[in-house]
């Protein structure tokens, strides 16, 4: 990076006022339109992270632009004392679209998750029944909250922050044998992710989710999905689940759902949902008008077939240009969910093939320490594509 660049100024100032838990790239990014990024010396990038799976429809697209200005001349931010337009056509739009009747708004997938714990343990406790047991499974990732580290089993993230939450339990994801075992009368409900993403984007196998959904059904369980990453047209379904043969209880959403605007959504069903009565459970920018008039927006273009099969034929482009580094024993396995790819290095550290595609102009993000991860836009163009994986040989080929 030259001598005299803006991004080392700027990035001066990050190192002395902000707390040191993330360790962002060397350069501050400026301006960024479609899939493309440029830094604060006008250098060019290609974006294969998506900002982790939440640019669904890349940088500034002109419909979210136009929902966000629109909103923005009318109402900002009122209060759950109070609904608003935005809110109401959004919840309806998930209804329409998915299996659920009732939806609680928050801002994030953290927020998501939570609320479908405290919908869980209420609705058995609304029905006079004890049960309070939650089970995960291990190497899932359920947000950065207390609770959600006690769902996730990293020690990275649980170090230092004991004690956990207590009842909860672990299984090993797409293990049919554990499940008669790990669900019983006190399970609450159970939670996974239909694709492990930051374990490096391992899905579950249709027999997993099938007697998953079997048993949690059978027990009187709740299966919630958590879709914070998996939606919004990630696996080129509107949501993951729908890729699977079962019946969610509660599911959650995030990330894609607001195109790059924070927003979280519970979805239930309204015989789950009728115990949150009012005062059980709230949120202070919950179903705020911006957000949810750019969700909606999102919803309108990503749930659109033709969008959705086209996710699935640029995860083929990307397969079949990513299989040369396979081939050549740069990767040891490349797995893909949609436009949600992990590519596990041999040899290579993740970080260490950031920084040299940063310097290269590409844009990726990782998954552990030896697993890049892609999660681009989904409506990135054939022609990026091939630009972004060529950089990327370039790196990792020493070209």
């Amino acid at each position: 990076m030259k001598q005299n660049s803006k991004n080392n100024k700027l990035r001066g100032v990050y190192d002395n006022v902000m707390l040191p838990n993330y360790s962002p790239a060397n350069f501050v990014p400026k301006k960024a339109e479609g899939s493309l990024v440029w830094d604060q010396d006008d250098k060019e990038y290609i974006d294969f992270g998506g900002g982790i799976a939440v640019n669904s429809l890349g940088h500034s697209h002109p419909s979210l632009i136009k929902a966000l200005t629109g909103q923005s001349k009318k109402i900002w931010h009122l209060s759950n004392y109070l609904t608003n337009e935005p809110a109401i056509k959004l919840a309806n739009k998930l209804t329409e679209l998915t299996f659920a009747e009732n939806i609680f708004f928050s801002n994030s997938g953290s927020e998501a998750n939570e609320a479908a714990i405290k919908i869980a343990r209420k609705y058995h406790s609304s029905r006079n029944e004890n049960r309070n047991e939650i089970v995960s499974f291990q190497n899932s990732f359920h947000g950065r909250s207390l609770l959600n580290i006690s769902l996730g089993s990293s020690e990275m993230h649980r170090n230092g922050f004991e004690p956990l939450m207590p009842g909860i339990k672990h299984g090993v994801f797409n293990d049919l044998s554990c499940l008669e075992d790990l669900i019983t009368d006190q399970t609450a409900a159970v939670i996974l992710e239909p694709v492990q993403g930051e374990a490096g984007v391992f899905k579950a196998t249709n027999d997993f989710m099938a007697k998953l959904n079997e048993v949690t059904s059978e027990k009187g369980a709740l299966l919630i999905i958590d879709e914070v990453q998996s939606g919004v047209g990630r696996m080129g379904s509107l949501y993951g689940y729908m890729n699977y043969d079962i019946q969610p209880d509660i599911v959650t959403s995030a990330k894609g759902l607001g195109g790059g605007i924070p927003i979280g959504a519970t979805l239930t069903t309204k015989v789950i949902g009728e115990s949150m009565q009012p005062g059980t459970h709230g949120s202070t920018f919950g179903g705020n008008p911006i957000a949810c008039a750019v969700a909606h927006e999102v919803l309108n273009i990503v749930s659109d077939e033709k969008f959705l099969s086209d996710v699935s034929e640029k995860e083929k482009l990307f397969l079949n240009l990513l299989s040369d580094l396979e081939s050549q024993g740069i990767f040891s396995d490349i797995r893909s969910a949609g436009l949600w790819i992990g590519c596990d290095l041999v040899g290579k550290s993740a970080n260490e093939v950031l920084d040299q595609a940063y310097e290269q102009g590409l844009i990726l993000v990782s998954a552990g320490s030896n697993c890049l991860r892609l999660a681009p836009a989904l409506n990135i163009s054939n022609s990026e594509i091939e630009k972004g994986v060529e950089i990327l040989k370039q790196v990792l080929l020493g070209e």
